[in-house]
């Protein structure tokens, strides 16, 4: 079938290098993408710290997940999987232990989360824990997180680098108490103290101390997962949290689809004209992906939401913009994507923080485009992205699947873009290189059949 991106370099398995599919014509789709990694890995926290048994419903089943659950399995949490539902693999049922097994060591992989959440608690385990990651991540900050940590009673050994990995000699505790900590660099050094806080001997009261405090989404979605589970953070001024001491409680809880891993598609029916529906999309939701009903829209898409999907149809010109993706940083890629087939400039602003995820994505964006003959140009806090025709070639993922997920919606457009691993999407969405080229063949056929039509 034409576009579906087969060709002697492309790897089927979603593994290395892998020619990105182009569309012949308007997308006709309908997809379902997993659940969100970032619930996942909260819900997978707060049921290890829990006062019973959870299940979580429809979790995420991706190398972040997994980097979770095993790092909470050799703390000594039990964790099995059972059937779900079957579109995306089992459940996961946590049975919660205290305090956690210490002598042990988490290796955390490329997942933020997992660092941030694990060294949150160490402090709860009887013994060392080492806390480590793959060498491409060791880069990524975690400074500030072992000052608050310290701050509140846990004793880390770091060797004096201030980074990964370190020693937290667990004591079966944690204090508590007040903090203050400077988060400019990621908001998952507030989620990780507020996600451990219930459990400290005297609860938190944490103070935000920087310049800016970046993806405040996920910071509501980690204060409204404690509420969930019957835990009130109280919020006396922006940047200030207190959390009692008390019992999490477990819980069953659905996971909802991951909308930042749906970016992709949606913006795909705005490159290649026609629609395209991601079912599940929730009516209420603190993931940054939400923001994606008006950022889109702003760009020129119809968006509808209706009997529980959401439904973006292109067609008509993309509209340059000039957007503070402060509170959405990982929408970064993809809407960097879409603005390079804009009808005028666009500039990204507010996402200096992005510089600290698995690449510096501001400097990678920028040299990938080029590299396909665009024009983009970093700025202290973000991008501007001036549209030019631009040619197929090699686009780098740099070891991050946001950056590799950017490559497939480019070359929807453009022949002959090759991401040089797609595997690394499987980081939050294993599926990914067989949703894509679904997405795309499903339109092909349409197209198809329209034109048998036609004749």
């Amino acid at each position: 079938m034409t576009g579906s991106g087969y060709s002697p370099t492309t790897a089927p398995d979603g593994r290395g290098a892998w020619r990105a599919p182009v569309a012949d014509g308007p997308l006709h789709a309908t997809v379902t993408v997993p659940g969100s990694k970032s619930l996942t890995n909260r819900e997978l926290i707060l049921a290890a710290l829990a006062d019973g048994p959870s299940r979580l419903i429809a979790p995420l089943h991706s190398d972040d997940s997994s980097r979770m659950i095993e790092a909470l399995r050799a703390l000594g949490v039990g964790i099995e999987l059972e059937p779900g539902d079957g579109r995306f693999g089992d459940d996961i049922v946590v049975t919660p232990v205290w305090p956690l097994k210490g002598n042990t060591e988490v290796d955390c992989g490329q997942a933020g989360t997992v660092m941030r959440f694990i060294a949150g608690l160490g402090g709860f385990a009887r013994g060392d824990v080492t806390i480590t990651a793959h060498e491409s991540a060791l880069h990524r900050p975690m400074g500030a997180m072992i000052t608050a940590l310290r701050d509140v009673g846990v004793d880390i050994d770091d060797g004096g680098h201030w980074a990964l990995p370190f020693i937290v000699r667990g004591h079966g505790h944690t204090r508590g108490g007040e903090a203050t900590i400077d988060a400019s660099a990621s908001s998952q050094f507030v989620s990780g103290l507020l996600l451990a806080a219930p459990r400290f001997d005297v609860g938190l009261h944490l103070h935000h101390s920087g310049h800016r405090l970046p993806s405040i989404p996920h910071i509501d979605m980690t204060v409204e997962a404690l509420g969930h589970r019957g835990v009130h953070v109280e919020r006396p001024a922006s940047g200030e949290w207190i959390v009692p001491a008390g019992p999490i409680r477990g819980k069953d809880v659905a996971i909802e689809p991951d909308l930042s891993n749906a970016a992709p598609f949606l913006t795909a029916a705005m490159i290649a004209g026609g629609s395209v529906s991601v079912t599940g999309w929730p009516a209420h939701s603190t993931q940054p992906g939400a923001m994606l009903t008006e950022i889109l829209a702003l760009m020129g898409a119809k968006v509808h939401r209706r009997g529980g999907a959401l439904t973006v149809t292109g067609g008509g010109a993309i509209q340059g913009i000039d957007l503070d993706l402060s509170a959405a940083g990982e929408l970064t890629p993809t809407i960097f994507a879409l603005a390079a087939f804009a009808d005028s400039p666009s500039t990204l602003h507010g996402i200096g923080h992005i510089r600290g995820h698995e690449t510096d994505r501001i400097a990678a964006l920028v040299s990938e485009l080029r590299g396909l003959g665009g024009e983009a140009d970093e700025l202290p806090d973000g991008i501007r992205i001036v549209p030019r025709p631009l040619h197929g070639g090699t686009w780098h993922a740099h070891h991050d699947h946001r950056m590799a997920t950017t490559g497939a919606v480019i070359g929807l457009a453009v022949p002959g873009v090759e991401v040089d691993d797609i595997g690394t999407t499987a980081k939050t969405m294993p599926e990914f290189p067989q949703l894509w080229r679904a997405m795309v063949e499903a339109g092909d056929a349409a197209h198809d059949a329209e034109a048998m039509r036609a004749s």
